[in-house]
C-alpha cells in the first residue's frame, strides 16, 4: 500500500447535486446508463475528472479514437447528456462513471496505467477556509500521478486566477511531474472550447492551461 493508498478522512472534493433532468436526459439515463457505464477492470488510457455536460469529452474522444476515454461525473443532467452524445456520436471509446473521482482512482485504476488525466474546471472553492476540498492538492495530485505510466500527461485548466497560481506551486512541488512547459502551457487545440469557458472569456477571464509529465 502506498502513501497515497492509505484510508484518509473523506473529504468531497464536489457538490453533491442532481439538478433538474429533461425527458431527454431521463430516458437516455433510462436506456444507456448501463450500456456505456464504466466497469471496473475495464482498460482506461485517459480519464477525464469532471467532465460536466460531456461536450468536450465526446469531441475529444470522437477525434482520438486509438484511446480509451473514462468521464467521471456526478452532476446527473450532466451524466446523462453525455451518454446520449455518445449513442448520437456511435462512439465506441468512451465510458461513464458517476462516483466520486478519488475514489475511482484510489480503488479501481491501476499505478502507473494511464497516458492521461484530465482536470479542466474544476471547482475553484475560493474560500481559504474550503481549500481542503480542492482537487489540485498535493495528496491528490500525488494520487493521479502514481496512476500515471511513466510519460503520462496530468493536464488542467481553470479560469480562476488564484487557483492556476496555486495548481502552478503544486504541481511545481511534485517529485515526480515535469512542467512540460515554463509556467503555464498555451492552450492545446485538442481541448475544445466549452460553453462555460466560453462564458469565462466573454467576462473577460483568460483561461489558464498547466501540462505535466509523470517522471
Amino acid at each position: 500500500m502506498t502513501t497515497v493508498d492509505r484510508p484518509l478522512r473523506i473529504v468531497r472534493t464536489y457538490h453533491p447535486r442532481r439538478g433538474r433532468l429533461s425527458g431527454r436526459h431521463f430516458d437516455a439515463l433510462e436506456r444507456l446508463a448501463e450500456r456505456y457505464a464504466f466497469v471496473p477492470g475495464e482498460p482506461v488510457d485517459v480519464l477525464e475528472i469532471g467532465s460536466g455536460m460531456g461536450d468536450a469529452t465526446a469531441q475529444m474522444a470522437a477525434a482520438d479514437p486509438g484511446r480509451r476515454y473514462l468521464a467521471v461525473e456526478v452532476h446527473t443532467p450532466g451524466v446523462a447528456n453525455l451518454l446520449a452524445l455518445i449513442e448520437r456520436q456511435g462512439l465506441t471509446n468512451l465510458r461513464v462513471a458517476a462516483v466520486d473521482a478519488i475514489e475511482l482512482l484510489r480503488e479501481e485504476i491501476p499505478i502507473a496505467s494511464l497516458a492521461a488525466v484530465h482536470v479542466f474546471f474544476p471547482d475553484p472553492w475560493p474560500k481559504s477556509r474550503h481549500h481542503k476540498r480542492r482537487l489540485i492538492v498535493p495528496g491528490r495530485v500525488a494520487l493521479m500521478r502514481e496512476r500515471l505510466r511513466p510519460g503520462g500527461l496530468l493536464h488542467c485548466a481553470t479560469d480562476d486566477a488564484g487557483y492556476a497560481q496555486a495548481m502552478l506551486e503544486t504541481l511545481d512541488a511534485d517529485p515526480g511531474l515535469t512542467n512540460r512547459f515554463d509556467g503555464f502551457a498555451p492552450r492545446p487545440d485538442h481541448r475544445p472550447m466549452t460553453k462555460f469557458e466560453l462564458r469565462a472569456v466573454r467576462a473577460g477571464r483568460p483561461s489558464f492551461d498547466l501540462m505535466y509529465e509523470r517522471t
